[in-house]
């Protein structure tokens, strides 16, 4: 037994540090991370803080074989739940019927980054490695992710020494003011997790609903910029039920930062050159001829102005 584990660390010590060999420290450190959150099992308690709220939230996370189970528990006010079990997550939220959709990743308030895919990141943010500090009462190497173009949101992260998780991220806007906080109370590296979570095997949860498939295939509009890695996802069209407009939509994404654009025509309740800003979410609004546009997401108000500025309209395919 002592010559096998000789051997296993022996065999870990060397291939190890190849893995990364070729990586910057802060890179490395991060794809080190996303291999942690998705090997564990593990809970983390933490806290979400944003301007004029705190949310105290659990995440709990488990492996069984190649299948993954996670647990996202709203710890205040009504009852409020998210749960993974392999690609299928269901959401259970008062004042709506459960669902459960066919996905790997829940759209909720866990700790950013843990799914991202770091060498896609690589193209268009810096990886600078900041120090050393202490969160949760564990010592933590510190990293900050930078876009290199300016154009977007960064983030700072504090990552365990020892468990490589995540243990507080601070969402930073371009003039440097923190925008969100996660940050961990208490967490455990523990089999026993494993065993919390099985039972989720036997819950009856809602069954898969089926999302209606992006059949628009020409658009009668086109946005002219858009920030580097930023990548289209499928296009929508839909009737508003309370203003009957036809509106189309599109969501862009970078592995990190979403936002949409919404193109329809113009009527008595469209917005007139609006741009807000709430935390990290951004509304810009403007109306050009006869038809409204709308960008909507994780993105400085800067951005998303110039995004709506560019977008051009084909009047003969206008709907």
């Amino acid at each position: 037994m002592k010559k096998f584990l000789i051997s296993a660390l022996t065999l870990f010590s060397l291939t190890s540090p190849m893995a990364f060999a070729e990586e910057k420290p802060a890179e490395a450190l991060l794809h080190q991370m996303n291999e942690a959150s998705q090997q564990l099992n593990f809970e983390i308690s933490y806290i979400l803080i944003k301007k004029n709220s705190i949310e105290p939230l659990l995440y709990r996370h488990a492996r069984d074989g190649q299948e993954h189970f996670a647990h996202l528990v709203y710890l205040s006010g009504p009852i409020r739940e998210v749960i993974r079990r392999g690609d299928e997550v269901s959401y259970i939220e008062p004042g709506v019927d459960p669902f459960t959709i066919e996905s790997a990743d829940m759209v909720a308030p866990t700790f950013p980054m843990l799914n991202s895919d770091i060498s896609h990141l690589n193209d268009n943010y810096d990886f600078i490695q900041v120090g050393r500090a202490r969160e949760a009462g564990a010592a933590c190497q510190v990293l900050r992710i930078v876009p290199k173009d300016g154009l977007r949101y960064s983030y700072v992260l504090w990552v365990d020494e020892k468990s490589k998780l995540p243990l507080r991220a601070d969402l930073i806007d371009r003039d440097g003011e923190v925008l969100e906080q996660y940050r961990a109370i208490s967490y455990s590296v523990n089999d026993h997790i494993a065993d919390i979570l099985s039972g989720l095997k036997g819950v009856k949860l809602p069954p898969v609903i089926s999302l209606p498939k992006g059949e628009v295939k020409q658009s009668f509009w086109s946005a002219g910029w858009i920030p580097s890695g930023f990548e289209a996802t499928e296009l929508n069209r839909y009737r508003m039920a309370v203003t009957d407009r036809m509106v189309e939509s599109q969501m862009y994404t970078d592995g990190l930062f979403n936002f949409s654009i919404y193109v329809s025509p113009r009527d008595s309740h469209s917005l007139k050159g609006q741009i807000v800003r709430q935390g990290r979410r951004t509304l810009h609004t403007s109306v050009r001829g006869d038809v409204e546009i709308s960008v909507v997401g994780d993105i400085p108000p800067a951005t998303a102005q110039r995004i709506a500025q560019s977008v051009k309209v084909n009047p003969t395919q206008e709907k």
